[in-house]
């Protein structure tokens, strides 16, 4: 799903202009992201939480040149679903 069909979506669910919904997704996205610069965890209940984690460094091997290559710290995003999204997910399957 891309955000232009999220903001379709929502404006019709809502009876909403999108020039209206579209913004509020800007926003909500926008503190989102600076929640996650700030290493701050971002939990929706009955979707998911995301959070920053930190990768140690690590040695790796190129598979093509077999140098042997340095891979620095870094940061990475993290998102775990729900309990009731993953059972979702889950009956969707069977």
């Amino acid at each position: 799903m891309l955000k232009k069909d999220l903001v379709d979506k929502v404006s019709s669910e809502l009876s909403m202009q999108k020039q209206d919904v579209d913004m509020a997704v800007d926003i909500l996205l926008e503190t989102m992201a600076k929640a996650l610069v700030e290493e701050r965890r971002i939990e929706l209940r009955g979707f998911g939480s995301f959070s920053v984690r930190n990768r140690k460094p690590r040695s790796t091997k190129n598979p093509r040149t077999g140098k042997i290559m340095d891979i620095p710290d870094r940061k990475t995003l993290h998102f775990t679903m729900s309990k009731s999204l993953k059972e979702s997910l889950i009956s969707d399957t069977e």
